[in-house]
């Protein structure tokens, strides 16, 4: 199945975000996943205050991991998001119906360009 991981990480140090996604890359890539794309949103404003492990964040370092897996892997990125504690938030959908007609619907993630 194609999933879909968008996940804040606590703003700060580029090379958490780096190693927090290597580790999922690795988790997704070891278990005969294949990752699609990857993409780095930056840091922005979180759009209300949120606590976690004890600590209070107003930003967060967002990215995006689009990938393909079976449900124990999908199961196993999740959990060692959730554990971390660099990781603020992360949310995980699954993308189409697993045929491959739909799926090839799912092209790069559009952005809107920030001005200013």
């Amino acid at each position: 199945m194609l999933y879909e991981t968008i996940g804040i990480i606590r703003a700060g140090k580029i090379s958490e975000v780096k190693e927090i996604v290597l580790t999922a890359g690795q988790l997704i890539l070891r278990q005969g996943g294949v990752i699609r794309d990857i993409q780095n949103w930056g840091v922005f404003m979180l759009p209300s205050a949120i606590s976690r492990h004890q600590t209070r964040h107003t930003r967060g370092h967002y990215f995006v991991l689009r990938y393909d897996a079976g449900i124990k892997t999908h199961e196993e990125v999740r959990n060692t998001l959730a554990i971390d504690p660099r990781v603020i938030r992360a949310a995980n959908v699954k993308l189409g119906d697993g045929k491959l007609a739909t799926l090839s619907k799912f092209g790069q993630i559009p952005w809107a360009q920030l001005e200013g």
